[in-house]
């Protein structure tokens, strides 16, 4: 299979932008996902990969809970934030109205659409992204939105390049 080819293919799709957050023994992290999606009806699990070269990685190895915050068009400066930052150097919650949700996840208020979820099992196939299984335990939805999408924030940068690892503590 040629790169050249799958790459554009995906481009395409231009998926909704979501920022996960995650928090373990009193450290908070944070990133932007376009890598996400629903994965059952019975029981509902919702799946989010993330890349290992993210600080947010490391983090989620060690918490019980994620939370899944879905961006609305609006919210680009939100994206950028989490998306361009690292939390190896910033701390992306300073300024931010944060609550806590279950199991200690950090709730981003000012996304009104989010999906609280308890981790129940990781897939590491040797890719630069390692699968996140959650099972939903708490939603929160205020009304119909149009989504970030891909597109419309491809100016941002990460904060690190898909190549970079991380050696976290698992």
């Amino acid at each position: 299979m040629s790169d050249d080819m799958f790459g554009p293919l995906m481009s395409a799709l231009d998926p909704p932008l979501v920022v996960v957050t995650a928090a373990a023994a009193g450290e908070r992290a944070g990133c932007l996902v376009s890598f996400h999606t629903q994965s059952s009806m019975a029981p509902p699990r919702y799946c989010v990969f993330l890349s290992k070269a993210n600080h947010t990685y490391g983090v989620a190895l060690r918490a019980s809970h994620l939370a899944i915050h879905f961006l609305a068009e609006s919210d680009l400066k939100l994206a950028e934030l989490f998306g361009s930052q690292t939390g190896d150097t910033v701390d992306k919650f300073a300024g931010l109205q944060v609550t806590e949700g279950p199991g200690g996840v950090p709730l981003l208020a000012q996304c009104p659409r989010w999906l609280a979820a308890r981790r129940i099992a990781l897939l590491d196939d040797g890719g630069d992204h390692v699968t996140v299984l959650t099972e939903p335990v708490a939603t929160q939805a205020s009304g119909p939105f149009s989504p970030l999408r891909v597109a419309q924030a491809g100016h941002i940068r990460p904060g690190h390049d898909a190549r970079e690892r991380h050696d976290p503590d698992a």
